[in-house]
């Protein structure tokens, strides 16, 4: 049994025990009793998976002390399958319900994806670019849908920051891991020697609450700027300042966007951006007295800030937060990012 197993047992039985307490002193006709009644149902349901799976774990161990009797055997052996059916059983269940109750309930939503150049110079952002397209493939792979809201510094074939919102089923609780610092090794174009370089990338995942629309944003807090696209879109995209800049003042968060040809909707969607960052500054300071929410999400961009490594020399990817590496590396490029995202997310469930 491992510890963790155990801890949420003993979180169940804690739960059971308030609001066993708590229905004791409410009208059995009030709407709080019955939402209570329900949730108390549920976890004893749990609660009942449990104790049956150490009922039968019990006795099994108790029967495989007979192995060795030759007249039982036959019987014991019958046992040994019958009891090791029920154990499995009950313990998946137990373990699948678990699971249920400690989803993120952020899990199916959309998310803001932000990459920011880090240190390396060109190679950053040409990394950037990299990233993105790894990200597009993946979106791509779970049918998802990829809405770019912002490009920014063009530099020779790559980027300073790209912002897009991915939308789709699980978006979050796929790529919720991804903040982070995103480390590259290998050899620059421009390199006449081929010594291997190290650039760094800064990756930032931020969900895109629901309820965004009933977040109260102070226009007076907000400065804005409006200016001629930098980015691709034709002629009509650069003659006339469309493209708008927000920064929150009381919290320093800045937000360009410029794809739109519209000023009204670039404004509209930078808006929608700035609330979900500020939602989730909000809701990070619940958990953590001072937080920024850059260093936080992105990191300090430093070479050795890395939460994983692309090493295009030995065509090896790893993550240095679970100790896991693969040597498929363009496996993963052209967006087969399970490989890497399965294994995060089991080592954060167990």
């Amino acid at each position: 049994m491992k510890k963790n197993t155990i801890y949420n047992i003993d979180i169940i039985n804690e739960k059971i025990n308030k609001i066993n307490n708590l229905l004791k002193n409410i009208n059995f006709n009030n709407k709080k009793y019955l939402f209570l009644l329900s949730k108390y149902k549920k976890l004893y349901k749990i609660k009942n998976y449990y104790d049956n799976y150490i009922k039968y774990f019990n006795e099994l161990k108790n029967v495989k002390l007979l192995i060795n009797d030759n007249e039982l055997k036959s019987l014991v052996l019958d046992e040994i399958k019958k009891l090791n059916k029920l154990v499995n059983y009950y313990f998946s269940k137990f373990k699948n319900k678990i699971n249920l109750l400690n989803n993120d309930k952020k899990d199916n939503l959309n998310v803001y994806l932000e990459i920011h150049a880090g240190v390396g110079g060109n190679e950053a952002s040409l990394f950037v670019l990299d990233l993105f397209k790894m990200y597009v493939k993946y979106s791509e792979l779970m049918k998802w849908k990829v809405e770019l809201i912002n490009i920014n510094g063009s530099i020779l074939n790559g980027y300073k920051e790209i912002l897009c919102k991915i939308i789709g089923k699980n978006v979050y609780k796929k790529l919720k891991y991804e903040s982070g610092g995103h480390r590259v090794q290998r050899v620059p174009i421009t390199e006449s020697q081929g010594r291997v370089h190290t650039s760094t990338c800064l990756v930032a995942v931020i969900p895109d609450i629901k309820d965004n629309n009933s977040i109260n944003v102070n226009f007076e807090d907000i400065k804005i700027d409006t200016f001629r696209s930098s980015g691709a879109g034709g002629q009509h995209v650069n003659t006339t300042d469309s493209a708008v800049r927000l920064t929150h003042i009381p919290t320093g968060i800045v937000v360009e966007c410029q794809q739109e040809r519209s000023q009204h909707k670039n404004k509209s969607r930078a808006l929608q951006v700035l609330k979900a960052r500020i939602n989730n500054l909000i809701l990070q300071k619940k958990h953590e007295k001072e937080y920024n929410i850059k260093k936080k999400l992105l990191g300090t961009g430093l070479r050795n800030d890395r939460n994983r490594t692309y090493n295009y020399i030995q065509n090896r990817i790893t993550d240095h937060r679970i100790n896991f590496s693969i040597h498929s590396l363009s496996d993963v490029l052209n967006g087969n990012l399970n490989l890497l995202i399965d294994h995060l997310i089991k080592f954060y469930k167990n």
